[in-house]
């Protein structure tokens, strides 16, 4: 359905553009957007200013639907990138627990982002694009099923942290472990659906309710609750959730054009 798709793709820009507004206030990446311990990279300050003002720039495009196509294969291509060269030599090197799973957690949420691009790119067809794009454009069929991936690995997430998971629960919220693990459950019932193409408009619109609804009752209010000192987190987080959810908008309105 088109205004799901549109609803998704609108998601994404904003959550992409707060991020870049994000990194320019704080003069410092997200989080989960390159590996941590990089305060030492020479012009920092500088490199932060203009990653920001691209993602701002990239979200708005995506948002207004100018170029998506085009701006959402770079968007994709970049953070591909990133995910490739840094977060996976990182892992390995970096650190002894690259076997541990959640030492993986922020790797992943990034590839999510760069898979939901691709997803994006793929709803607007391509026309007279130079060769660059047409490259990048053989990215796009795996978007989703990446996608699908970065979901299943949040729902084992769920099941392996599920005590500590707890904590983030609203507290007016009963039967919290049962939740986290119904959630998890969701998750990888989803994410396998998707993959096998089984009702996908489906059980994507359920996922992305999901996640919006985890927006809404979760993660905004940590964002109004958290202190200065941990804001910036908690605002990315909310953000990626927000994208997480469009992205499955997206694809939900993609499947459901299709049967």
């Amino acid at each position: 359905m088109r205004n799901l798709s549109k609803t998704g793709r609108i998601f994404y820009g904003i959550a992409i553009a707060g991020m870049g507004l994000l990194t320019c206030y704080y003069k410092d990446f997200p989080y989960m957007l390159i590996p941590p311990n990089h305060s030492t990279v020479p012009g920092l300050t500088i490199l932060t200013f203009i990653f920001g003002m691209l993602f701002i720039w990239a979200g708005g495009c995506i948002g207004f639907q100018k170029k998506p196509r085009q701006i959402s294969l770079l968007l994709g291509a970049v953070l591909l990138l990133i995910f490739r060269f840094y977060f996976i030599p990182y892992e390995f090197m970096a650190t002894s627990n690259y076997m541990h799973f959640g030492e993986w957690e922020n790797a992943v949420k990034e590839l999510a982002l760069a898979c939901g691009a691709f997803v994006i790119a793929g709803c607007f067809s391509a026309q007279n694009e130079n060769a660059l794009f047409r490259l990048l454009g053989k990215l796009i069929p795996y978007g989703t099923i990446f996608f699908s991936l970065t979901i299943i690995s949040f729902s084992i997430d769920h099941f392996l942290y599920a005590k500590e998971a707890v904590n983030y629960m609203p507290s007016w919220i009963s039967n919290q472990l049962f939740w986290i693990y119904f959630a998890g459950a969701a998750l990888l019932g989803a994410g396998i659906a998707i993959i096998l193409k089984i009702k996908t408009g489906l059980f994507a619109t359920l996922l992305g309710a999901m996640i919006f609804t985890w927006f809404v009752i979760l993660h905004i209010p940590k964002v109004i609750a958290a202190p200065v000192a941990d804001r910036a987190g908690e605002i990315t987080s909310a953000f990626l959730a927000l994208a997480y959810s469009g992205i499955a908008f997206v694809i939900a309105g993609a499947g459901k054009k299709v049967g």
